[in-house]
């Protein structure tokens, strides 16, 4: 023990944000101010004197290095000497020998998972992810339950990213996973703790552990732990939402109730205010959160009306309102991207050209814009806005391909804005996947630094997990459009695998492996359940159908635009059939076209 000089007596919360603390007890005022959580003060002895001992082992380490080629240098005169007795060193240095110091896999584990997925905000503006560990970690009646989920977690991500031999990380990683389920089970049945903080963060990590070690789809029981997520927030009711840490677990869930949501074609139980309601820490990330809801809720209704209602009149002005709803919900998303403010918008670092060999696996950045975001998180917000916007242009396909069925969909005017619409926002989220993945990291003198948020301990510099985590669900959704080009595929899946191999987040390769094409997909099993319109219809419905509204932008609504395909069509089949008929088949031919021309038009004006 040595003393040290006078340090700093604030608390670990001050000094982590690196402002002054003003040391009031039992909490300073400053983590009071922002809504942080104090975590306390160190006690007097352990500010005062530190224990030195690494230290010390490090300078004899490093006094040995230099040392050895002196030793070296004197290795022969001291072979020769056959009067000097064993067991005397040679030389000085070789007293300075110190075995390796080995430090446990657990701990190596804790601090690489600290280091790539607790993301701490460093401003009060900023929002951090999964910040609410520390504080549940650091208390002193941790429970057991999250230790081990935390563990499993740490060593899952260690053992994917860099391995040590020796060390079977998979094995030690479910074991601690299968005593996280048992001891969480225990916990639930006890009306004390089962809705306590500490359970529902052991839930939430246990749904990262299948996000981490996920291999194939039959495994990936990520859904059920979401699930088990929504149930405990919805029994520890609208009281937790009065602490930060209950706050931050109820947005943490919303998170990914929102992602289950989308991906399932589920509906948000509890509907869209209740999760909304007194639940809002950032306003704009709150915003794009409802709007993502709202869709996912649209787009339950939009599979419930199409799989179970008949092709009746009725029925189609149904589904020209949901399409209207869609075409809604995209123009505000499109108003909430104008006014976010200056320090959220995207900035364009650089211009990637072709790639050179056209190997797309491997390339860094896709050919064109490479942007860069003020926050991790930040970019993740804007991402989870663009895939909302994708599933609205879905949406709003699927009902106009209802709606004009049999004509072809792909030759209505929804298709070319929903195809356009998406174009953008898959070019936007491409290139913000190599700011993601660290390429911004290695060219930081093209830009100034800003980040609102940094990682709970270690360096933020490198490739982060956590980033490509974020970056997961965007691509998994980019790479299921039907407007993306074989290029763009290629390289989303390049990118996918690379998430998986580099970054330890194996549900990536699952991801990469699914061959799914949307809207198309759904646009077929729609109408294979889909039952034909009636043979016989009442003309006033008829008639109503045909006087609806536009969509927004349109001249005609999907129905009229059914029917002046149709009209297109019959014109195109009966001129083809006339010049067939006068070209090879002499005056009988003309006579029987002419007969079945005014026949056409007789139809025509009924």
């Amino acid at each position: 023990m040595v003393y040290c000089g006078k340090p700093s007596r604030g608390c670990q919360m001050c000094r982590m944000r690196r402002i002054k603390c003003d040391e009031t007890k039992p909490a300073c005022n400053q983590c009071a101010k922002s809504r942080r959580q104090c975590p306390g003060y160190k006690d007097e002895f352990d500010i005062v004197f530190r224990n030195e001992t690494k230290a010390t082992e490090r300078r004899a380490k490093k006094i040995n290095k230099k040392g050895a080629p002196l030793a070296a240098k004197h290795g022969n005169s001291a072979s020769t000497s056959s009067e000097e007795p064993r067991g005397v060193a040679s030389s000085p240095f070789e007293l300075a020998v110190i075995p390796a110091i080995q430090i446990p896999p657990e701990t190596q584990a804790s601090c690489h998972f600290v280091s790539n997925f607790i993301l701490l905000p460093r401003q009060d503006s900023a929002r951090g992810f999964m910040d609410y560990l520390i504080p549940l970690m650091n208390s002193q009646s941790a429970a057991n339950y999250l230790q081990h989920a935390f563990n499993a977690c740490a060593l899952a991500s260690l053992g994917n990213r860099v391995g040590v031999s020796g060390v079977d990380f998979p094995d030690r990683a479910f074991s601690e996973y299968c005593r996280a389920l048992s001891a969480t089970n225990l916990a639930l049945r006890d009306p004390k703790t089962s809705t306590s903080d500490a359970v529902l963060a052991t839930v939430l990590l246990l749904s990262m552990f299948e996000n981490i070690t996920a291999r194939q789809v039959g495994d990936f029981a990520w859904g059920s732990h979401v699930e088990g997520a929504i149930q405990l927030v919805r029994a520890r009711g609208r009281k937790q939402l009065k602490t930060k840490i209950g706050l931050q677990l109820f947005i943490a869930v919303r998170t990914q109730l929102i992602i289950h949501t989308l991906s399932s074609g589920k509906a948000p139980v509890m509907g869209v205010d209740w999760w909304l309601h007194e639940a809002v820490f950032d306003k704009h990330a709150a915003a794009c959160q409802r709007l993502n809801l709202l869709t996912s809720e649209l787009r339950a209704e939009v599979t419930r009306v199409m799989t179970t209602a008949a092709r009746t009149l009725e029925n189609v002005d149904v589904i020209l309102a949901l399409l209207r709803r869609a075409h809604q919900l995209d123009q505000e998303l499109a108003d909430w991207m104008q006014a976010l403010p200056e320090h959220w918008h995207p900035k364009t670092l650089y211009w990637q050209g072709d790639v050179a060999d056209g190997n797309y696996l491997k390339a860094e950045a896709f050919p064109g814009r490479v942007d860069i975001y003020n926050d991790l998180w930040i970019s993740s917000v804007w991402n989870l806005a663009r895939t909302a916007r994708l599933i609205l242009m879905s949406i709003a396909v699927r009902c106009a391909a209802w709606a004009c069925s049999p004509v072809d969909y792909r030759t209505t005017p929804e298709y070319a804005t929903a195809a356009q619409i998406a174009a953008d926002n898959i070019t936007d989220i491409l290139a913000s996947a190599p700011y993601h993945l660290g390429w911004h990291t290695k060219r930081r003198h093209l830009f100034n630094s800003s980040d609102l948020s940094g990682f709970a301990c270690g360096e933020d510099e490198g490739i982060k997990g956590l980033a490509g985590y974020f970056l997961t669900w965007p691509l998994a959704c980019v790479m299921s459009q039907d407007y993306l080009t074989d290029a763009q595929r290629q390289w989303v899946k390049g990118r996918l695998k690379y998430i998986g191999d580099e970054l330890g987040v194996r549900y990536a390769h699952i991801l990469a492996l699914l061959q799914i094409r949307l809207p198309s997909m759904l646009i077929r099993r729609d109408g294979l359940m889909a039952q034909p319109y009636p043979m016989a219809g009442d003309f006033e419905k008829l008639l109503s159908a045909r006087q609806a509204a536009p969509t927004a932008g349109y001249a005609l609504n999907p129905l009229q635009q059914r029917e002046a395909m149709q009209r297109q069509e019959f014109e195109q089949a009966r001129t083809e059939l006339l010049a067939k008929a006068t070209g090879t088949a002499g005056e009988s031919g003309r006579s029987v076209a002419k007969k079945w021309l005014a026949l056409g038009s007789e139809g025509k004006k009924q």
